[in-house]
């Protein structure tokens, strides 16, 4: 392991595009469901499991997949996901009927969470030093991109594939690229022992997923109104948390394997914050899109690859930032994200502003620069904070923890995705159609919820300053942290 891996940076070339394909498929889908309602005569109600089921199991598989890549080989669980995804996907194209493509997509969301952690677990097992941070920041800014290009790309897919049939195309382009990926996969990646086996917690799982399934299924059914059905299922699902915590404290007592470590919060630098802070920027950053998709195309009557256009200037600024935040973050440490956000709230609210003001064939354009803008700022959030959060997480435990910090980027994204859009029609129906007043409050409230993560990142900012320890030169952290993984 001291040696570096010499097909390093291809190997994870091959993981991010399968990391953005993945990721990509929670958006891109949303916008082919008029399409999808109307070809395969599927009420409203059963079309948006196409969209909420996959990310329902994505959530859900994600950090015992972490957890099993660590015991059972992260390349072994990486290309076994990575060829379920594949499958999966021609499955979900070739769907017949509106239940057999529901089952394709929660068949996928699990391949697709199975898949997710191993990304970062590699990252920590084959880099070292500063080729980390790097590493991290395309990483990171996968992440990020993935997430905002969603609309255009699938608005671009359904304009080529014009015709009945055409959305079965947002499923099947995963399948070359997939198959591509599956085979320099099973050739770059490397293969390292894994680690202790060990048990794999079975009580654990069932705790954390009966947990966070009773935390979304409310948010992801909450067009169905499932908010005021199901609401129960929040304190319940807080309850089994609880549980879940306590059950991991005994199992780590007694020596055992936990699913997820109790120590990577208690012990591991960072990482507490880090996963805080993701949580609660994803409130916001996840339901920003499906808003401006809202307001452009029933509102200004944009087609799906024009509502994309527009806000693609986001997607390019978060492009160009993410690459040289992944440099910066060993010598600004946590100060990088306070000013990425300091940057996001200013664009996006900048954004809300010029949708509620200026003059609807004009807004899109006014609103470009204050999307570039937004965008920069979302990269110097999103990629730093992924590698602070994980650069201390020792490699045995890496697969977990990346698990566990995309479960809270997820669970923040369904929060996000169910209250914002709710907002958006709530303010719709008290003006009267007012579709301004409703792109602009619903915006503003996603700046607040980022509002929230600035809070937890200049605290944590000001307790790097007390202290020094983030502010040491990065040969020094990463060469101690090398001698403790070696």
């Amino acid at each position: 392991m001291d040696r570096p891996d010499p097909n390093r940076w291809r190997a994870l070339r091959v993981t991010l595009v399968a990391g953005f394909m993945s990721l990509l498929d929670v958006t891109i889908v949303a916008v082919a469901l008029p399409s999808i309602q109307r070809d395969l005569q599927a009420s409203a109600a059963s079309v948006q499991w196409v969209v909420s089921g996959y990310a329902l199991t994505f959530a859900l598989t994600l950090v015992t997949a972490g957890r099993l890549g660590d015991a059972f080989g992260r390349r072994r669980v990486f290309l076994v996901a990575l060829a379920a995804f594949v499958v999966c996907s021609a499955a979900a194209g070739a769907a017949p009927s509106i239940t057999l493509l529901i089952v394709a997509r929660l068949a996928q969301g699990i391949a697709a969470g199975s898949l997710a952690p191993q990304n970062s677990a590699l990252i920590q097992q084959m880099f070292r030093g500063a080729e980390r941070g790097r590493a991290f920041g395309l990483f990171g800014s996968t992440v990020g991109i993935s997430s905002a290009v969603g609309p255009i790309t699938g608005g671009l897919i359904l304009a080529l594939a014009d015709g009945p049939q055409g959305w079965r195309w947002i499923f099947y382009v995963n399948v070359p690229v997939g198959a591509i990926a599956l085979l320099l996969g099973s050739r770059l990646l490397p293969r390292v022992a894994p680690g202790r086996r060990g048990r794999l917690d079975p009580l654990g799982v069932v705790l954390l997923g009966a947990g966070i399934l009773a935390l979304m299924l409310p948010l992801v059914l909450a067009e169905a109104g499932a908010m005021h059905r199901l609401w129960w299922l929040f304190p319940s699902g807080a309850v089994i948390l609880a549980g879940f915590v306590l059950w991991e404290r005994r199992v780590a007592a007694l020596g055992r394997a936990p699913l997820l470590d109790p120590r990577l919060v208690t012990e591991t630098r960072g990482y507490a914050t880090g996963a805080g802070l993701a949580a609660l920027y994803f409130v916001g950053f996840s339901g920003v899109w499906l808003v401006f998709a809202l307001f452009f195309q029933n509102g200004l009557d944009y087609s799906p690859l024009q509502s994309g256009l527009a806000v693609t200037p986001f997607a390019v600024g978060s492009a160009a930032a993410a690459a040289v935040a992944g440099r910066l973050v060993g010598r600004l440490g946590r100060l990088l994200t306070v000013w990425g956000l300091v940057g996001v709230m200013a664009g996006l609210g900048g954004t809300a502003l010029v949708l509620w003001l200026a003059p609807a064939q004009w807004a899109a354009w006014i609103a470009a620069p204050l999307l570039f803008a937004g965008g920069i700022g979302s990269g110097c959030v999103i990629s730093p904070n992924v590698t602070m959060t994980l650069r201390d997480v020792p490699v045995r435990m890496a697969g977990a923890a990346g698990g566990a910090l995309q479960t809270g980027q997820r669970l923040g994204g369904a929060v996000g995705t169910a209250a914002l859009p709710g907002l958006f029609y709530l303010v719709l129906n008290a003006t009267h159609d007012d579709y301004r007043s409703a792109v602009a409050v619903s915006v503003g409230t996603g700046v607040a919820a980022m509002l929230c993560a600035l809070a937890v990142a200049v605290l944590d900012w000001r307790r790097d300053r007390a202290d020094g320890s983030r502010r040491c030169p990065p040969e020094v952290s990463h060469s101690h942290m090398h001698a403790s993984h070696g």
